[in-house]
């Protein structure tokens, strides 16, 4: 028996490769499948089976796409709608593979659909729980994301409630649990760094999986904090349900070199969205006027579903040169599949054309701390949680994730300063609100980890957890 966790950072996603006696499953593939299908044919082995724990919001599983090049069957849990071919499980449903066998476990919460597998080895002992999005390291699923008619979020709080405690913590203390997401995805609040945990260790860690607490308490506890979902998760669900186009027609219309005379034409006569997805270092210096930062070296799939939001927006790009396939894939890994193309020679060749540019002004936290004493404007781009935590006293919280609620108040004449926790983000806002004539703004180099070296007045640290 075989069990890979090919995990993906910018996701923070794992899918899941098993293999026995020359027969393999896939758990929640990425949407380029090449990968699984070479690993199959290296070890002589057939995939039969993809198994999809529910219909992933946070990015676009690449089980249709599969199933057509391997003539694998896609299976879902019970409940589950699709406009493709699929088997639609029922609760307790064993399937076989080679020696080893998959139970379906409904468990739902996170999603109506939502299930657990539980892998059995060769002598029928109960040895791995894939748990999707029902039960992470440290965590649960968010029970927001499928409210329908008059199923509220409590009301799926409940449903999980009950699938963990039914489902989930009866199994074995030595179960390995392999979830869906780690820390960093907004799939949950309160996500491990680790990737690979036991059913006896989250008994013992896991807020969510307390012995004594009530059903109520946990409805109260799993929805308390929740910030709203970024805007694309509904787009991926409905992508995940109805069907995509095969990533490698993606690439092949998206990868389209454009020179400097054609990018200008393409980006003067459509809505499209031009993102530079150099460093942050390299996009301070200069970038073409009206374009987008988010690098993608950073958090960058998740920001542009986050920011963009529309899947069907039309982008440009700037990327660093012999990245811009890798930069595609990633967007199409959240449903992103409209670009009409790159810029040949990237930044330099706009430079050397003599074409119009534009500059961030960006300081040290040095600076900034003697711009304080005059009375500087100072915006938080962070997360609430990390505001809450510890930041600079004057400081406004405006985060990114929201930064279209907080535009009224950022001033339209004074220089104002945004930071973030090491300076990607802080780019990311000073590009948006430059876009949208605020040139008046001033990034901090360095976030918040420089910020901490200066004698700038700060708030004590705290747990968030301890505030409520």
């Amino acid at each position: 028996m075989v069990i890979e966790q090919i995990y993906t950072g910018c996701l923070a996603q794992g899918a899941y490769y098993i293999e026995s006696n020359g027969e393999v499953a896939i758990i929640d593939p990425l949407r380029e499948v090449q990968d699984y299908i070479d690993r199959a044919e290296n070890n002589n082995a057939k995939i039969k089976y993809i198994f999809e724990t529910h219909f992933h919001a946070d990015f676009v599983s690449g089980h249709v796409t599969l199933a057509e090049k391997t003539g694998a069957k896609i299976v879902f849990g019970p409940s589950a709608k699709t406009n493709f071919e699929a088997i639609i499980a029922q609760d307790n449903q064993v399937f076989q593979l080679g020696e080893i066998s998959i139970t379906v476990l409904h468990t739902p919460g996170h999603t109506m659909e939502s299930t657990c597998f539980l892998l059995k080895d060769k002598n029928g002992k109960e040895h791995a729980l894939f748990s999707g999005d029902t039960l992470f390291l440290g965590d649960v699923g968010r029970p927001d994301l499928a409210q329908k008619g008059d199923i509220t979020e409590r009301d799926l709080a409940g449903f999980l409630f009950d699938s963990l405690r039914t489902k989930v913590m009866t199994l074995p203390d030595d179960v390995i649990v392999y979830p869906a997401h780690g820390a960093g995805s907004a799939c949950g609040k309160n996500l491990s760094k680790e990737t690979v945990g036991t059913i006896g260790n989250q008994k013992e860690t896991n807020y969510a999986l307390r012995a004594d607490m009530t059903k109520e308490q946990f409805i109260n506890e799993v929805t308390d904090g929740l910030l709203p979902p970024p805007a694309y998760f509904p787009l991926n669900v409905k992508l995940n349900k109805e069907g995509y186009k095969d990533i490698d027609d993606v690439i092949k219309t998206s990868a389209k070199p454009l020179s400097v005379k054609e990018f200008e034409l393409v980006a003067n006569t459509t809505d499209a969205v031009v993102l530079d997805v150099r460093h942050q270092t390299d996009f301070v210096k200069g970038f073409i006027p009206q374009s987008i930062f988010i690098g993608v070296d950073g958090g960058f799939a998740p920001w542009v579903g986050a920011l963009i939001k529309d899947i069907k927006q039309p982008i440009l790009l700037v990327s660093p040169e012999g990245r811009e396939e890798e930069v595609i894939t990633r967007l199409s890994r959240v449903g992103f599949d409209n670009v009409l193309g790159y810029l040949e020679g990237s930044f330099s060749s706009w430079q050397n054309a003599g074409k119009e540019i534009d500059a961030l002004v960006s300081v040290s936290a040095a600076t900034l701390e003697t711009k304080i004493k005059e009375n500087a404007h100072v915006f938080d781009v962070r997360k609430p949680g990390e505001y809450t935590s510890e930041h600079i006293k004057v400081a406004e919280s405006t985060p990114l994730d929201y930064l279209n609620n907080h535009i009224s108040e950022f001033p339209k004449k004074e220089e104002f300063y945004v930071h973030c926790a090491g300076g990607y983000r802080s780019v990311i806002a000073a590009s948006i609100l430059k876009s949208r004539g605020f040139h008046n703004v001033i990034d901090v180099a360095g976030g918040y980890a420089a910020i901490r070296n200066t004698n700038i007045e700060r708030t004590e640290a705290v747990c968030p957890s301890t505030l409520k």
